[in-house]
């Protein structure tokens, strides 16, 4: 699969499109109020990202034990420091609706902690290259 992200900034205007496999989606996220840049910062949409990724593999994951989920709420915390420093302190936990046995649920959500993609990214490392 092959994913970008792409944002056109200016003066009230910030326009974001992202794409898999050429498959474009737009993305509304306001302008700050000064007028430039994004009114989200990049670390939210870090935990944002987490918090996709978990939750669209519970569904998948679900489907492919036929579990029934009627619904997911995951939220993601961590904490940023100064400019440049890394984020730390990464947790995340998850409620899943269903009517499928408590058992089956937890050992979904551990299942799904494994190989969840964004997670294993951050986890392992990766490096990030600018180019021309």
């Amino acid at each position: 699969m092959k994913l970008s992200a792409r944002i056109e900034s200016a003066l009230n205007q910030h326009d974001i499109t992202v794409q898999t496999n050429g498959a474009s989606k737009t993305v509304e996220i306001a302008p700050k109020p000064s007028g430039y840049g994004s009114s989200v910062n990049g670390g939210e949409l870090l935990l944002l990202a987490l918090a996709t990724c978990f939750c669209n593999d519970i569904y998948r994951e679900a489907a492919k034990r036929n579990l029934t989920v009627s619904g997911v709420t995951v939220e993601v915390t961590g904490e940023f420091g100064a400019d440049g420093e890394p984020g730390s302190n990464f947790q995340y936990k998850a409620r899943v609706s269903s009517d499928a046995p408590p058992a089956e649920i937890d050992a979904l959500i551990r299942h799904t902690d494994q190989i969840a993609e964004v997670h294993n990214t951050l986890r392992n490392g990766l490096n990030i290259t600018l180019t021309a």
